[in-house]
């Protein structure tokens, strides 16, 4: 008995040494995987996440910093909108103009531009309302003076639908006159995606960007309409296009959001404009829709080179 009694009183003072180490570790094991790690807050547009680039990207980030990244996935007016209130740390987002006002009025410190593809004008394979071979303003001048067909518009203050108002307005056309222009014109108020299977479904035409379309043209029967020279010409950039669509990353500044995470948010653009990250944005889906969805360019807007 006396035999069990010292054994059980070993262990009991081996577990307590055990204890009394750990309660008395010093501060610097935070780096013990028990500790939370730093997270980094994203909002993105909509296109960069259907088309399943962040899915990709994200898991390298984050393993090579030792962070978690939260991604929210939004229109472009909706993620400049979270910036503007601080609750994310950085955007990535495809609206030139909108992220110039965003950068001026002390929201962000800076625009990076780190890709770029084309926007396109698809519909029903029969092309109803005689769209193919137009310009982009010739199509929507022929779709607002015609009843041939439908568009359907995202209608959620994201890139895509700032470029649609920029083409109504480069031909003329209030925004408020062509949404109220009769039952042809539908406002989805949703993302790329489900835009794309909604005018699908309608069969009517929508504007959609290139990476999108090719990760759901199988999903749909739309067709390009305007601009099937796009994708012959890719990555050929056309100066002055009016299709170009150009992605940029920017850090929101840090009196708005966390100064804590300037760091890692600096991080998040060195790393999509590093030489490694340029190429694997490139070769993105290659082998799926045998093009690129995104043409990397790290830098000045294509537009400006």
């Amino acid at each position: 008995m006396r035999r069990v009694t010292y054994y059980l009183s070993g262990i009991l003072l081996i577990l307590s040494l055990l204890f009394g180490a750990a309660g008395c570790s010093s501060p610097s094991a935070s780096s013990s995987p028990l500790q939370p790690k730093q997270r980094l807050r994203l909002a993105t547009t909509t296109s960069l996440y259907d088309t399943g680039l962040w899915g990709y990207l994200e898991p390298m980030f984050e393993q090579k910093y030792g962070v978690e990244l939260d991604i929210m996935y939004t229109g472009t007016g909706k993620a400049l909108e979270y910036g503007r209130r601080g609750d994310v740390d950085i955007i990535t987002v495809h609206s030139k103009t909108r992220e110039d006002q965003f950068v001026s009025d002390g929201y962000g410190v800076k625009r990076v531009p780190f890709a770029y593809n084309y926007f396109l004008i698809v519909g029903p394979e029969d092309d109803p309302a005689g769209l193919e071979g137009l310009t982009p303003e010739e199509a929507f001048g022929k779709l607002i003076d015609t009843d041939q067909g439908s568009f359907i518009s995202r209608g959620d203050d994201s890139g895509t639908h700032s470029k649609e108002k920029a083409i109504w307005q480069e031909i003329g056309y209030d925004y408020e006159t062509v949404r109220n222009a009769g039952p042809w014109y539908i406002e989805a108020g949703i993302g790329m995606g489900p835009t794309l299977m909604m005018a699908s479904e309608k069969q009517g035409y929508t504007l959609t960007d290139m990476g999108t379309y090719l990760t759901f043209k199988f999903r749909t029967d739309l067709e390009v309409v305007v601009d099937e020279r796009v994708l012959e010409l890719v990555p050929i950039v056309i100066e002055g296009e009016i299709l170009l669509n150009v992605y940029s990353a920017i850090i929101v500044n840090p009196e708005k959001a966390s100064p804590a995470k300037m760091e890692m948010a600096n991080h998040l653009v060195d790393f999509l404009t590093s030489p490694e990250i340029q190429q694997l944005i490139g070769d993105y889906g290659t082998e799926d829709y045998g093009m690129q969805l995104f043409i990397p360019h790290a830098g000045a807007d294509p537009e400006q080179d």
